[in-house]
């Protein structure tokens, strides 16, 4: 049982670390960045090593990454008065940041393979595999910290896994 002052208080450190890696994952330019970083691994395959696909990832996103602060520093002179351009520049990064923060697991993954310290094949299928286990455990988190019941965090789960795996379906199909 807890009392008042233990449920007023500020969250333990562990749990506000938590909070901070759930909030990097759940943007929309995180999300989005999963799709694209599981999409490019699997097309990606066709390279001869762990190390291409990493390199071919690693390029594509970043290069996502600056499309996405320059539509940002674009759209950013529609408005009136119009943002300073450093100012553009700065907000548009730190917006589309999650399209990098999607890459890190994955990437980590195929660096694995490419340092030889787990099998390329299992390397590949783990980096491509953590773009999906992620999608899941951003529906499933984030239904939790709605305050949803169990059943709806799994609903949650599913309905984020089966979107996520549809759109990179699509996305392969389309590379």
């Amino acid at each position: 049982m807890t009392t008042d002052d233990e449920t007023s208080g500020p969250p333990p450190a562990h749990r506000r670390r938590l909070h901070r890696i759930l909030d990097a994952y759940s943007g929309e330019h995180a999300v989005y960045g999963l799709v694209l970083v599981t999409a490019l691994v699997a097309v990606g395959w066709e390279d001869d090593t762990d190390f291409e696909v990493l390199l071919f990832v690693f390029g594509t996103v970043v290069i996502f990454w600056i499309a996405h602060i320059y539509a940002a520093v674009v759209a950013s002179r529609a408005a009136r008065p119009p943002k300073p351009v450093a100012a553009a520049i700065r907000d548009g990064a730190r917006h589309a940041s999650g399209m990098l923060v999607a890459m890190l697991i994955p990437a980590a993954l195929l660096l694995l393979g490419s340092l030889g310290l787990v099998e390329e094949y299992t390397a590949y299928f783990l980096a491509l595999g953590s773009g999906i286990l992620l999608l899941a455990l951003i529906g499933y988190a984030n239904a939790a910290r709605n305050g949803s019941s169990w059943p709806w965090r799994v609903a949650g789960l599913i309905a984020t896994t089966v979107m996520g795996l549809l759109v990179i379906g699509l996305s392969i199909l389309a590379h």
